[in-house]
C-alpha cells in the first residue's frame, strides 16, 4: 500500500498531519477494523526499554474484513541509537502490499525526551525512499522569513481567505507557538464558515490573547493547587483553543520541569540557560520554583498524567475532549495542593 514518514517536534502539528494521512489512507474502510495505532506505551518492554516488535507484528498482520490495514507507529524517535531501527528497515523491505504504514518520528512523553529531536537514521530514511514512500517534515522553520512563508503556506491550505492585515495579526498571535495555527484555523472556520474572508478584527475576536498557548493564569492556578480556579480558567480557554494546543502547552511546561529536576540549577539565570529560554528570566524562575516544590516523584507523576491525557484525546477513552482536560487539570492542581 505504501509508507509515509512524518517528522516534527511540535505535537499539535504532528498529530494534525498524522490524522490527515490516516484519513486519506483509510478511505471508506471501517476505522475500527482497518486502523491500528501504536505509541511508546505499546512499544515498552517489560524491562523498561523499548522494542519495535509490536509495530513490526502489526504491520505484517493481514487485513480482517477489510481490503487493507493502516498501521501507525508513534514516538519512534525513541529508537535513535545506531542499530535501533534495523528491524524497521528490514520490515520495509518485505512490507505486505495490504499494509499502509505511517511512521512518526517524534519525541516520546513517558518519560519526556528532552533536548532537540534526534535526526532520522539514514538507513531508515533511505529505506522509506526505496519503497517509494513519502517523507513529510512538519517542523516549522526558525528563521523569521522562512517562518513567515511557512505561516502563509498553512493559511493557503485553509478554505478561508485572509486579508493582509489578518495575516499579520495571525503572525503576531501565533508567535513561536506554531501549533496555535491548528486550533485558530478551526475556530475561524467554525465561526465564519467555509470560504469566508478573514479580517484583522476577526482574528482579534476569535483568536484569543496573543502569547503562550496557555495563559499564566492557568499555570498559576495549577501551581497554587487551586482546582476550582484552574477549571474556571480552563473553561475560559476552551472555546478558542484546540484541546491539543492546551495539552501541548501544559506538557511543554512539565517537560521543562523534568529537565530542571536534579540538574543543579542554582538560580533562575542558570535555569533559563539550561532551558534555552531567552529574554526575561522570570518564566524560568517560576518553573524552577515549581520544580523544587513538587519534587522528582510528583514531576514524574505529572508526566504520566499528561501521557494518559494525550492517549485519551486520541481516542483510547470514550470521553469528550473537555472532560479529558478537566480531569487532567484537576489532577495536576491536586499534585501541587498536597
Amino acid at each position: 500500500m505504501g509508507v509515509e514518514l512524518v517528522t516534527g517536534d511540535d505535537p499539535v502539528l504532528v498529530t494534525e498531519a498524522v490524522a490527515k494521512l490516516v484519513k486519506e489512507a483509510l478511505g471508506d474502510e471501517d476505522r475500527s477494523l482497518a486502523l491500528e495505532q501504536l505509541d511508546e506505551t505499546s512499544l515498552r518492554d517489560p524491562d523498561g526499554g523499548w522494542r519495535l516488535a509490536p509495530l513490526v507484528d502489526a504491520a505484517q498482520t493481514q487485513p480482517f474484513l477489510t481490503s487493507r490495514r493502516v498501521v501507525v507507529g508513534r514516538h519512534l524517535a525513541r529508537f535513535s541509537r545506531k542499530g535501533d531501527c534495523d528491524d524497521l528497515v528490514r520490515l520495509l523491505e518485505t512490507l505486505p502490499s495490504t499494509t499502509h504504514l505511517v511512521l512518526v518520528w517524534e519525541r516520546g512523553v513517558d518519560p519526556v525526551m528532552g533536548g532537540r529531536l534526534p535526526a532520522v537514521p539514514k538507513a531508515l530514511a533511505a529505506a522509506v525512499k526505496a519503497t517509494g514512500g513519502a517523507s513529510l517534515n512538519v517542523t516549522p522553520p526558525r528563521g523569521k522569513n522562512e517562518a513567515h512563508k511557512w505561516l502563509r503556506s498553512q493559511l493557503q491550505q485553509s478554505d478561508l481567505h485572509f486579508e493582509s492585515a489578518a495575516v499579520a495579526a495571525i503572525g503576531d498571535l501565533v508567535g513561536a507557538d506554531h501549533g496555535n495555527i491548528v486550533g485558530l484555523l478551526r475556530t475561524l472556520e467554525g465561526a465564519l464558515g467555509s470560504g469566508a474572508t478573514v479580517s484583522a478584527d476577526d482574528v482579534a475576536v476569535y483568536g484569543g490573547d496573543p502569547g503562550s498557548v496557555v495563559p499564566w493564569e492557568l499555570d498559576d492556578a495549577i501551581d497554587r493547587g487551586d482546582i476550582t480556579e484552574a477549571l474556571k480558567v480552563l473553561h475560559r480557554l476552551l472555546p478558542s483553543r484546540h484541546p491539543l494546543q492546551l495539552l501541548a502547552a501544559l506538557a511543554g511546561r512539565y517537560q521543562r520541569m523534568l529537565r530542571l529536576d536534579g540538574a543543579g540549577a542554582a538560580d533562575e539565570r542558570q535555569a533559563a540557560e539550561m532551558l534555552a529560554m531567552k529574554g526575561s528570566t522570570f518564566p524560568a524562575k517560576k518553573i524552577l520554583g515549581q520544580t523544587r516544590r513538587l519534587g522528582s516523584e510528583k514531576v514524574a507523576r505529572a508526566i504520566r498524567l499528561l501521557a494518559d491525557a494525550d492517549l485519551a484525546l486520541r481516542g483510547t477513552l470514550d470521553w469528550p475532549d473537555e472532560l479529558v482536560l478537566e480531569v487532567l487539570v484537576a489532577r495536576l492542581a491536586a499534585l501541587s495542593a498536597r
